[in-house]
This record gives C-alpha cells, structure tokens and sequence, in this order.
C-alpha cells in the first residue's frame, strides 16, 4: 500500500512566510528557510514552496530562497509561483527543487504541461489548481485566486492528467485557511476521474480533518500551512493518529 503524505506548505511573499484566509488578509508566519528545515527534521514527507506574489509580479519564484531551502532539506521540494518555461524550471531544478508546480501558466498555455512533462519527466510536473465554488459549480481561479475564469475543475485536471503531469494539487479556495475541513467531495470525485495522486489543499484544523481527507476525501497527500507554521498540530502526533486509524504513512 502506498503510504499518504504529509506536505507543510510554505507560501512565500517578499522572502517571508505568509499565511492568510480564502486567500486574503496575509500575516507573517516566519523564515521560509528555517520553517524547512524544522519540518525535514519533524518529519514532513515533502515540502512545497510557492512564491504567492511572483504570477501577479509578472516574475519568476525567486531563486535564491529556493537554493538555501534546498540546501536545508533532504526531502522531496515542490516549487510554484510565476513558471512558464523550460529554461526556469531548469533553474529551478539546479537549485535543488525536485518537482515544479505550474498554475496560472497551464491555464494559459496548456501545451506547456506536454514540454515540461516530456523535457523533464510527469514525476516532475505538479499542475496546482485553485478553484472555487460558485452556486454548485467548481470554477479554476488564477494568479493566487484573484483572476475568477469560466473553465471547470474537473475538466480542466482530466486534460492536465491527457497532457503528462504526474500530480494535482487542488486548493479549495471555498476551504482555504477557515479550518473547517477539506473538500472532500470534490476530492473524492477528482480521485475516482484520474489516475495520478491529488493533494487536497485548504481547510485543515484537526487531525480528524486529515484523517477524512484520507478515508472519504480518497486523497493521496494532505498540504497544510498554518497549522504547522504555528504548532497547532506537530507532524509526529499528526501521523500517530493517521496510523492508529489504519492509514498508511511514514513514521
């Protein structure tokens, strides 16, 4: 049985952790770096690092934070924010990140998942979805959520699945940092449509909610921010409750 991952995630502004509420209202929650590495040491299963700001900046995720993360770390590290081509992943992957995260590029250029996932592996390509539900409907937001479009979640993940990325990370921006729980609807139903791991994203506040996401929710990773950043949850008791509820991780 595959064991389910434990992803802290460590959104970026300006060289800082920041966390906020349905993607709004920012505090600081520390140095990108230093939180890394106490996850590496506490048993985090990956890391993922998205520079927040860099989509709507019109720039590429700042490499030098990636490049002292990295140095930091010894496991997996998923790097987001501003990606829209071979040459910068590239760069990112020389500075040490093992796979990329696209959003807002895919969405404008879907071709772009074919020649990442053809240059540099699917294993390599995450596409990131945020998404929102509207009056029943599930509909895909850009740059960090403040660009609403028409096109469906379910839709848009089956083609990103066709073109070769190796994962999806969906973010229920309905769910984001309230703390009430994953989507685990849509989570369930994103499972049973694809063939490649979801990491469910926005909502947790409990143990309990992770262990949902991973029995009704049919994720393959659960991403957390605040409440690791801030020690409401430690990752050990975390996966002592995942495994005492028969869910498979690594301890």
């Amino acid at each position: 049985m595959l064991t389910k991952r434990i992803i802290p995630c460590l959104d970026i502004k300006n060289g800082r952790t920041v966390k906020g509420v349905n993607f709004v209202d920012l505090i600081d929650a520390g140095d990108p770096v230093e939180l890394a590495k106490q996850y590496a040491l506490k048993g985090a299963d990956e890391l993922v690092f998205l520079d927040i700001s860099a989509t709507l900046e019109g720039r590429g995720t700042t490499l030098d934070v990636v490049l002292h993360v990295a140095e930091q770390v010894n496991i997996p590290f998923t790097v987001g924010g501003g990606i829209s081509s071979i040459e910068h992943v590239d760069a990112l992957l020389q500075c040490g990140a093992d796979k990329i995260s696209i959003n807002s590029s895919a969405v404008k250029r879907p071709e772009l998942v074919k020649e990442l996932s053809e240059k540099f592996g699917s294993q390599c390509v995450v596409v990131a979805i945020d998404a929102k539900e509207v009056d029943g409907q599930w509909k895909v937001h850009l740059a960090g959520g403040s660009i609403p479009t028409e096109i469906d979640l379910f839709e848009w993940a089956k083609q990103v699945e066709d073109l070769g990325a190796g994962e999806i990370l969906f973010t229920s921006m309905n769910h984001d940092g309230t703390k009430n729980g994953f989507a685990n609807e849509a989570l369930a139903k994103l499972s049973d449509m694809l063939n490649i791991p979801i990491i469910a994203s926005g909502g947790a506040g409990t143990i309990q909610h992770f262990v949902d996401t991973f029995n009704d929710g049919k994720a393959d990773a659960a991403l957390a921010a605040s409440v690791f950043h801030f020690g409401e949850i430690p990752i050990s008791e975390l996966k002592a409750e995942l495994k005492t509820n028969n869910i498979a991780v690594r301890l």
